[in-house]
Protein backbone atom coordinates (compact mmCIF):
# COMPACT_ATOMS: atom_id res chain seq x y z
CA UNK A 1 0.00 0.00 0.00
CA UNK A 2 1.40 3.36 -1.02
CA UNK A 3 1.45 6.02 1.66
CA UNK A 4 0.92 9.74 1.26
CA UNK A 5 4.55 10.46 2.19
CA UNK A 6 5.74 8.34 -0.77
CA UNK A 7 3.61 10.17 -3.32
CA UNK A 8 5.62 11.63 -6.19
CA UNK A 9 4.74 15.33 -6.07
CA UNK A 10 7.16 16.17 -8.87
CA UNK A 11 4.50 15.04 -11.34
CA UNK A 12 2.03 17.46 -9.79
CA UNK A 13 4.50 20.32 -10.17
CA UNK A 14 4.94 19.37 -13.83
CA UNK A 15 1.24 19.81 -14.48
CA UNK A 16 0.29 22.23 -17.25
CA UNK A 17 0.38 25.83 -16.11
CA UNK A 18 -3.27 26.30 -17.08
CA UNK A 19 -4.28 23.59 -14.61
CA UNK A 20 -2.19 25.12 -11.83
CA UNK A 21 -3.74 28.52 -12.56
CA UNK A 22 -7.23 27.06 -12.26
CA UNK A 23 -6.31 25.38 -8.99
CA UNK A 24 -5.00 28.64 -7.55
CA UNK A 25 -8.16 30.46 -8.67
CA UNK A 26 -10.25 27.82 -6.93
CA UNK A 27 -8.19 28.09 -3.75
CA UNK A 28 -8.41 31.89 -3.84
CA UNK A 29 -12.16 31.67 -4.27
CA UNK A 30 -12.51 29.34 -1.30
CA UNK A 31 -10.34 31.59 0.88
CA UNK A 32 -12.27 34.66 -0.19
CA UNK A 33 -15.57 32.93 0.53
CA UNK A 34 -14.38 32.01 4.02
CA UNK A 35 -13.33 35.59 4.78
CA UNK A 36 -16.58 37.02 3.48
CA UNK A 37 -18.64 34.43 5.35
CA UNK A 38 -17.00 35.46 8.61
CA UNK A 39 -17.72 39.11 7.79
CA UNK A 40 -21.35 38.23 7.10
CA UNK A 41 -21.68 36.52 10.47
CA UNK A 42 -20.30 39.57 12.27
CA UNK A 43 -22.49 41.94 10.26
CA UNK A 44 -25.56 39.79 10.88
CA UNK A 45 -24.97 39.95 14.62
CA UNK A 46 -24.66 43.74 14.43
CA UNK A 47 -27.81 44.12 12.30
CA UNK A 48 -29.76 41.79 14.57
CA UNK A 49 -29.61 44.37 17.36
CA UNK A 50 -30.99 47.19 15.25
CA UNK A 51 -34.60 48.32 15.11
CA UNK A 52 -36.82 47.12 12.26
CA UNK A 53 -36.70 50.47 10.44
CA UNK A 54 -32.98 50.21 9.83
CA UNK A 55 -33.06 46.58 8.74
CA UNK A 56 -33.39 47.21 5.00
CA UNK A 57 -30.72 49.88 5.05
CA UNK A 58 -28.46 47.52 6.99
CA UNK A 59 -28.88 44.68 4.50
CA UNK A 60 -28.21 47.00 1.56
CA UNK A 61 -25.06 48.23 3.28
CA UNK A 62 -24.05 44.67 4.10
CA UNK A 63 -24.38 43.42 0.54
CA UNK A 64 -22.60 46.50 -0.77
CA UNK A 65 -19.71 45.63 1.53
CA UNK A 66 -19.79 42.00 0.37
CA UNK A 67 -19.54 42.92 -3.30
CA UNK A 68 -16.88 45.55 -2.62
CA UNK A 69 -14.94 42.94 -0.65
CA UNK A 70 -15.18 40.50 -3.54
CA UNK A 71 -13.86 43.09 -5.96
CA UNK A 72 -11.17 44.32 -3.59
CA UNK A 73 -9.84 41.01 -2.24
CA UNK A 74 -9.98 38.65 -5.22
CA UNK A 75 -6.59 39.47 -6.73
CA UNK A 76 -4.60 39.54 -3.45
CA UNK A 77 -6.19 36.26 -2.33
CA UNK A 78 -5.29 34.66 -5.68
CA UNK A 79 -1.70 35.84 -5.31
CA UNK A 80 -1.52 34.57 -1.74
CA UNK A 81 -2.94 31.17 -2.69
CA UNK A 82 -0.48 30.86 -5.57
CA UNK A 83 2.42 31.71 -3.23
CA UNK A 84 1.24 29.11 -0.72
CA UNK A 85 0.87 26.50 -3.48
CA UNK A 86 4.38 27.21 -4.78
CA UNK A 87 5.84 27.02 -1.28
CA UNK A 88 4.12 23.70 -0.69
CA UNK A 89 5.40 22.37 -4.02
CA UNK A 90 8.95 23.36 -3.11
CA UNK A 91 8.60 21.77 0.31
CA UNK A 92 7.27 18.51 -1.17
CA UNK A 93 10.15 18.38 -3.64
CA UNK A 94 12.74 18.99 -0.92
CA UNK A 95 11.13 16.39 1.35
CA UNK A 96 11.16 13.85 -1.47
CA UNK A 97 14.82 14.62 -2.18
CA UNK A 98 15.65 14.16 1.52
CA UNK A 99 13.88 10.77 1.55
CA UNK A 100 15.74 9.69 -1.58
CA UNK A 101 19.06 10.79 -0.06
CA UNK A 102 18.29 8.85 3.13
CA UNK A 103 17.47 5.71 1.11
CA UNK A 104 20.67 6.07 -0.91
CA UNK A 105 22.74 6.57 2.23
CA UNK A 106 21.18 3.50 3.85
CA UNK A 107 21.90 1.48 0.73
CA UNK A 108 25.49 2.76 0.67
CA UNK A 109 25.91 1.95 4.35
CA UNK A 110 24.90 -1.66 3.70
CA UNK A 111 26.66 -2.16 0.35
CA UNK A 112 30.37 -1.24 0.04
CA UNK A 113 30.12 -1.05 -3.78
CA UNK A 114 27.53 1.72 -3.57
CA UNK A 115 29.64 3.52 -0.95
CA UNK A 116 32.65 3.35 -3.31
CA UNK A 117 30.53 4.82 -6.09
CA UNK A 118 29.41 7.68 -3.83
CA UNK A 119 32.98 8.40 -2.78
CA UNK A 120 34.09 8.42 -6.42
CA UNK A 121 31.26 10.82 -7.32
CA UNK A 122 32.22 13.16 -4.49
CA UNK A 123 35.87 13.03 -5.55
CA UNK A 124 34.89 13.90 -9.14
CA UNK A 125 32.75 16.81 -7.92
CA UNK A 126 35.70 18.30 -5.99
Amino acid sequence: MRQFADFDFSRASQAPSAYRGEASKTLAGVLLSAVLASLLVVADQVIENWADGHLLLGWVALWSLVFAGLAFCARPMRRASMAVAQAMDAWFVSARQAREDARMWECARLDPRVMDELRAAVARAD
